[in-house]
């Protein structure tokens, strides 16, 4: 196999990689932030705002995560860097 054939399959498997481990790990932080919160909330209600206002922040930084995993395995695999070194050189 050339080396743009195989240049594509690490692209490919990296890619997966990627959003694999850079999903599952915010959701496992996201369930866990939010079981938290609930339970704050749970003990001091009159807190309601200040806490669901913090969630919030924090699930928005959490989710920010997943999202750079997701922009990296979309360039791995649409708008890969290396594809152009290999055609430029002959494979």
């Amino acid at each position: 196999m050339d080396n743009l054939g195989l240049t594509g399959i690490a692209s490919i498997i990296t890619a997966g990689i990627t959003i694999a481990i850079g999903s599952v790990a915010p959701a496992i932080g996201e369930g866990l932030a939010l079981a938290n919160a609930l339970r704050a909330l749970a003990q001091q209600p009159d807190q309601s705002n200040t806490i669901t206002r913090t969630l919030f922040v924090g699930l928005a930084l959490v989710e920010s995560t997943a999202i750079y995993c997701f922009v990296v395995s979309m360039i791995l695999i649409f708008a890969n860097p290396f594809w152009n070194y290999f055609v430029e050189n002959g494979g």
